[in-house]
Order: structure tokens, then sequence, then C-alpha cells
């Protein structure tokens, strides 16, 4: 079973729930932290990272002395990464996707593909949990071959903490899912963008529910968008200052409320019942 762990906004909690339910389940499992920009799973997990590899994608290089300029290149590359400045093209190596196009369209064979490193991706364990986590370089934009790279490990049991949004590396982590667990706080930013998310679950065809983190009176807003929608709730966790005070520590959700860990527990066995 994959479990992707998603949120249409940051700082909703996902990350804090992804862990704590990991926790919870205290059984062999891999978890899989996507969000490769900013990943801070390990402050909670606490991993023995055992070993690292560099993340390459291809890209092209141009031979000057078979180069026409003709601009087949720039006129296929979709991403606009090739451009044509007088007798010479060049390459915005920024912009590209290594698809390899630029390649197979050029009619002089100037164009051969290299590798280019964007990221690194670590492994290691935590107790009884496979861990592995991704980290862009700075600088690059292309966090997505990053995230295939993570999502290659498998196992009975794959919990994802997918980056936040609803942008190409949020749709490339939760792709695949057998369930996506959706947190989002009760405010009008938390309704908005848990919006986005349901339709991007919807247009996947990946069954979801939600989790309402910073749970109050003010739930209502979330609940009107989740009967509206025939999402379920499936969970709340109610917004106490202890939890922030623990996580400023750097201690998990278990840690802060002990009493949740049957709650989670329980979420997860409904969850395997509502599975694609």
């Amino acid at each position: 079973m994959i479990l992707a762990i998603a949120s249409g906004k940051g700082g909703t909690g996902k990350t804090s729930v992804a862990c704590a339910l990991a926790l919870a389940l205290d059984r062999p499992l891999t978890f899989l932290d996507c969000d490769v920009e900013g990943s801070n799973a390990h402050l909670f997990l606490r991993p023995e990272i055992t070993s690292h590899q560099e993340v390459m994608v291809p890209y092209p290089v141009i031979d000057p002395k078979l180069c026409d300029a003709c601009g087949r290149c720039v006129e296929e590359c979709q991403f606009g990464a090739m451009i044509r400045l007088g007798k010479k093209v060049r390459l915005m190596a920024n912009l590209c996707h290594g698809c390899g196009v630029c390649r197979l369209v050029c009619p002089r064979d100037a164009i051969t593909m290299a590798g280019r490193p964007v990221g690194m991706m670590f492994s290691g364990t935590a107790g009884v949990m496979r861990f592995f986590s991704g980290e862009l370089r700075t600088g690059e934009a292309l966090s997505v071959p990053i995230i295939k790279k993570i999502k290659e490990q498998q196992d009975d049991l794959v919990i994802i903490d997918c980056p936040p949004g609803t942008s190409c590396p949020a749709v490339e982590s939760v792709d695949g899912a057998d369930f996506a667990l959706l947190v989002t706080e009760p405010t009008p930013f938390g309704e908005h963008d848990l919006r986005g998310m349901i339709t991007v679950c919807r247009r996947l065809e990946i069954p979801c529910g939600v989790v309402i983190n910073r749970s109050s009176e003010d739930d209502g807003i979330i609940e009107r968008l989740c009967k509206a929608e025939d999402v379920p709730v499936l969970m709340r966790i109610p917004f106490d200052r202890k939890v922030a005070e623990t996580y400023a520590k750097g201690g998990s959700l278990l840690e802060a409320m002990p009493g949740i860990k049957e709650e989670l527990k329980d979420m997860f066995t409904e969850i395997r019942g509502m599975r694609r």
C-alpha cells in the first residue's frame, strides 16, 4: 500500500502527521520524504543516514563544429531551453528538462546527451523503518527527477511525505498512491488550497480523506467543503499550544499528545478499507 500525505498549502502540519502516523504504526515500512525543496521529516524521525547518491538528469551538449544553427531544436523545445543567437544555438540549462527531443530532431547530429547533477538522495533507517529523502541543489529548479528517484523504493507499506501545493512536484509525489491523506487547517487559505488538492486527487483517480489540524470551533469551513465534495474527515487534531512547544524542542506529535496514537492507528485501518 502506498499512502501519500499531502496538503494544498505549506504549514498545515503535513510532515508532522506523516511522521506521527509512521511512528504510531510501529511496524516495518518505507518512509519517503519527497519534499526535496524543504525536507524536514528527519527532524522528527531522527534516521541514521547510511548512504547517499547524486541524482542526475540528461542535458544536451551542442557541438559547435557540426551545428549550423538551423533552429529545429529551438522550434521543437517545448520548455524554451534552446535559443538561437545569430549563427549559434545556446542552451538555457535551468530551463532544460532533459527530454532529448533536440537530439532527435537535429539534422546534423550536432547534439549529444550528458548528465547534470540536480540534487541528492539520502537513505537510512529509523527504527524499523527504511527512510529516504532528497535535497534539491541550490539554484536548480528540477525537483521532479529527485522525487522520481526516491519513489523507486518499494515495500508492502510506503508512506510519502509530499511537497505542499498542487504544482508538478506535488502531483508527481501523489501520483500512483493508493490513497491520499490531505492535511488542512480550518482557515480560508486552508479551505481554498484543500479544494485544489481534492481536484488533483480526482484527476489522478486517487481516493482521499482529510485530517483537520489545529481543529477548533471554526472547522465548519472545512466540513462544508468536504461534505460538498463527498470527502470524509478522518481525524481532527486539536489546536493546542503544547504541540507547538514540543515541535520547538524537536519532539513529534506523539510526544505532545501520546493519546493520539490509537486514533492514528484506527485512521490507518479505516484508510486500508477505502484505498483503490
